[in-house]
């Protein structure tokens, strides 16, 4: 399970649009209902995927900075978000939309947000958002972040970062060293210090309402069932592989849980929306 690659977030896209919280998702909409335009900055956009799903919660003219460190993404980003679109026309590098009413403006950039956070912020957008990426980043990361999105006035939300919830059916005795496994793994560095994992959550919401936000929060878990044998099976080869590189479980223990089929999973992540008070 490659969490960068083409294929495999087109392969999580659906079940991520499936989990995404409504509650969270509404308090979005209903913060921007009154503005004509709003500027976006999308943090680690991968092929786009958290711009389609967010878009329609936005107003009807809407401006996107989309930000990757892999080229390769921004262009298969740029492909699928045209095809996506109603109407289009590429403008030199940006690319302008049109989508159930709404006109879009989208701009690809390539940096790196360990280092290039703070200054793609200070190009002035009104919301900062991202999809599945945080639990990437550092507590020292989440920290720093969320002081410099105070300082400069803007909306935050971010969905489906993971929180360490996991269940599979059917249930087997190593499901828990497994996840124990797979936790430690996640927590290595991603190149922003020691990675938060499934505490990112949670230290994002503290850290903005250390900083005089308003923050709503919700569980938006991945419920996946036979019809997401795909995404299941590839899962489970991502936990194992991550599992037998922990190093913790002897590696009969990891073949043997791999190789037990699963009708259905359970994978917890949480929706942040952080305002100034």
């Amino acid at each position: 399970m490659n969490d960068f690659s083409p294929e495999w977030l087109d392969l999580r896209e659906a079940a991520d649009a499936r989990a995404r919280n409504a509650d969270v998702a509404n308090a979005v909409a209903a913060r921007f209902a009154l503005r004509d335009e709003l500027t976006i900055l999308d943090l680690g956009c991968g092929t786009g995927t958290n711009l389609r799903a967010t878009a329609p919660l936005l107003p009807s003219r809407q401006i996107w900075t989309l930000v990757d460190r892999d080229a390769a993404l921004l262009d298969t980003a740029k492909g699928k978000l045209t095809r996506w679109a109603d109407r289009h026309i590429l403008e030199g590098d940006a690319l302008e939309i049109e989508k159930g009413g709404r006109k879009i403006r989208v701009v690809f950039r390539e940096a790196d947000l360990a280092r290039d956070t703070g200054v793609l912020m200070d190009e002035g957008a009104q919301l900062i958002t991202a999809s599945a990426f945080f639990d990437l980043t550092s507590e020292s990361y989440v920290r720093e972040f969320a002081k410099a999105v105070a300082a400069r006035g803007a909306a935050f939300y971010t969905t489906l970062t993971y929180n360490g919830l996991q269940k599979w059916t059917p249930h087997r005795p190593a499901d828990n060293q497994i996840a124990a496994a797979f936790q430690r793994h996640q927590m290595r560095d991603k190149g922003f210090g020691p990675a938060a994992g499934p505490l990112a959550s949670s230290h994002l919401i503290d850290q903005f309402r250390i900083n005089g936000y308003v923050v709503v929060n919700g569980e938006s878990p991945w419920q996946l069932e036979r019809q997401d044998r795909m995404l299941i099976e590839e899962l489970i080869r991502g936990y194992a592989v991550a599992a037998n590189e922990d190093g913790s479980l002897d590696e009969k223990t990891v073949v043997a849980w791999l190789n037990v089929p699963r009708s259905a999973a359970f994978v917890g992540h949480t929706d942040v929306f952080a305002t100034p008070a």
